[in-house]
């Protein structure tokens, strides 16, 4: 068991007023070959909302589960929008912490999804006299704490169809789209993102009872057109799908970004309602109070083996 003295959530950050917006998207494509007219889009699905995104408001309330249920001080910083890394261990060091246990909200091995987070803690910590050390807790994908949420949710799901389709509703799996190259290279023998994804899946239709025909596809595509993407996208396969009616069930999020609010509760829910198919989305893990709980027990569980410097490595650069 590790012996941590604070508990520090690392999540991706979001704008939280229209000023914001544009600053935040900028701050998160910086380096990489995103074309501007995909930033307007991007910004225009967060004003329609307001200009805000449900993630920070999602980690405050994680966080407010969370605290009663561990025995230690929590912390909170983002990669791209306030309150950022560099200023919470900065906060930490002041406070004294030494060693911390850094929960990701993000559940799988990719390079996005957790070499970039480790990345981002050493940086943070270089930039901080007396920053403490931060071990990364390990993925949570197939942990029975998420895995028991996403089930509970996904029933609640199926009860919001038509009683006469629930039964055989198809679950269609949802994940973050991520260029080709980084999913094969995922992980410390590649393909580990999809094949976590997948098992995770596999999981929730076995807590479901089994049986069920499920489907894992893709979802938020924001890189060039020239560079392959894991595919198929969301909308796509609802377009082809035989089914009396479909459960998106996002599992490749633990707390409702704007690509889930939008893609799915927007352009996937409108696209269903204009080719007549019965759809309703499962809840993301959240404060799901098996969820919480999990953070603890991984906190009590031995102290994960530190990820190889040539796991998830970034993927290459490529240019037309």
């Amino acid at each position: 068991m590790g012996t941590y003295d604070a508990l520090l959530v690392v999540s991706f950050g979001g704008p939280e007023k229209p000023d914001d917006v544009m600053p935040f998207l900028e701050n998160v494509v910086r380096g990489r070959e995103v074309p501007r007219e995909r930033l307007l889009e991007v910004e225009a699905h967060y004003q329609r909302f307001g200009g805000h995104s449900p993630i920070n408001q999602q980690c405050r309330d994680l966080i407010a589960a969370v605290e009663p249920t561990v025995d230690l001080p929590v912390y909170w910083g983002n990669r791209n929008w306030p309150p950022y890394l560099e200023d919470t261990l900065r906060r930490m060091a002041a406070d004294g912490v030494r060693r911390a246990a850094a929960l990701v909200t993000a559940a799988y091995s990719s390079y996005s999804a957790c070499r970039q987070y480790i990345d981002d803690i050493a940086l943070a910590r270089a930039a901080v006299e007396g920053a403490p050390e931060v071990v990364k807790l390990r993925h949570y994908f197939d942990h029975p704490g998420f895995v028991a949420a996403m089930v509970d949710h996904t029933r609640e799901a199926l009860e919001r169809l038509p009683a006469e389709h629930r039964d055989a509703a198809r679950l269609v799996f949802t994940a973050h789209s991520i260029p080709v190259s980084m999913a094969d290279t995922a992980g410390p023998r590649g393909g580990a993102y999809r094949a976590q994804l997948l098992r995770a899946a596999s999981a929730v239709t076995a807590g479901l009872g089994g049986g069920r025909e499920w489907d894992l596809v893709w979802q938020s595509r924001s890189g060039p057109p020239h560079i392959p993407w894991l595919e198929p996208d969301v909308c796509d396969h609802l377009r082809g799908l035989d089914a009396p009616a479909v459960v998106l069930v996002p599992i490749g999020f633990v707390s409702d970004h704007m690509e889930v609010v939008y893609d799915l509760d927007v352009e996937a829910a409108d696209l269903a309602a204009r080719i007549g198919l019965p759809l309703a989305r499962a809840a993301t893990a959240g404060t799901h109070p098996r969820f919480v709980s999990m953070v603890g027990e991984l906190l009590a569980e031995p102290e994960p083996v530190p990820c190889a410097a040539t796991c998830c490595p970034a993927p290459p650069r490529r240019h037309r």
